[in-house]
């Protein structure tokens, strides 16, 4: 990759966020072994680092999340040099305590997806990467700072269950995830996060609370079924916080080559 092309930081958002970059703010289209990532990936600065911008989704939004090409995407950010990647997404509550609105540093997840490609080492090197602790601590620590100096709900740590879509979850399954103690429900963190920490990227997840997930809601003999209309309407709400947390993020980013995952295929291979 050319030099002028390199970056540090990549940030998995939507267009709404490509008004955040300054300076020679550029589109560059990435071939991967994988296939073609979501979209072109947008090159710029915040607070003097060089910031990938790359929509999971496609610009358009043409990409349900079953759909995404997960592996190019990574590789795509990877082979720009990046070595931090912050990925906010729209999530639901699984716990009353957890409000629409307020922001989830997630800790941990669990994967209900089926049949997505998850690993860049089908072989012939035997590679077991851990997902003990899959988001990285330094990351999640600065997430969590800037939110409070911000002044931004938030919650240090939860666990994401994340389903494969396009569906909703029924209500049985709603009450099944919340019952096992679990915080946030979403459909893209696996195995965005987890092929990152192949890659040996420091990755953060910023879940954005966008609604009771149907478990929750249908305690309230009011309340209706979620529709994406309902989602997007609050997550627009909080986008203006959303983009003030991501600046500085960047800004104030520290150093993360300490983070375990910055070294973890030395723990991971069997040669």
């Amino acid at each position: 990759m050319a030099a002028a092309n390199r970056a540090q930081v990549g940030i998995f958002g939507g267009s709404g966020f490509y008004s955040l970059l300054s300076g020679d703010v550029r589109e560059v289209k990435i071939e991967t072994p994988y296939g073609a990532p979501s979209d072109k990936i947008t090159i710029g600065e915040i607070g003097g680092k060089t910031v990938a911008f790359l929509p999971r989704h496609g610009k358009d939004h043409r990409l349900p999340p079953h759909e995404i090409n997960y592996r190019a995407n990574i590789w795509a950010m990877h082979s720009l040099g990046v070595t931090d990647i912050i990925g906010p997404n729209a999530c639901g509550s699984l716990q009353q305590h957890v409000k629409p609105g307020e922001f989830v540093i997630c800790d941990q997840f669990v994967d209900r997806t089926s049949g997505r490609k998850d690993t860049f080492y089908d072989g012939p090197i035997t590679t077991h990467v851990s997902a003990a602790d899959p988001y990285c601590p330094l990351l999640r620590r600065h997430a969590v700072t800037v939110c409070r100096e911000r002044g931004v709900g938030v919650h240090d740590g939860g666990t994401v269950v994340v389903i494969q879509g396009p569906r909703f979850s029924t209500k049985a399954e709603s009450r099944w995830f919340t019952q096992m103690g679990w915080e946030v429900i979403n459909m893209t963190q696996y195995p965005e996060c987890y092929l990152a920490l192949e890659k040996e990227i420091s990755y953060v997840n910023i879940s954005l609370i966008t609604d009771y997930d149907a478990g929750l809601a249908s305690e309230d003999p009011d309340a209706k079924p979620v529709t994406n209309d309902d989602v997007l309407e609050v997550f627009k709400a909080n986008l203006d916080a959303l983009r003030g947390v991501l600046v500085q993020m960047v800004e104030t980013l520290p150093d993360t080559s300490a983070s375990p995952s910055r070294s973890i295929l030395a723990r991971s291979r069997f040669e």
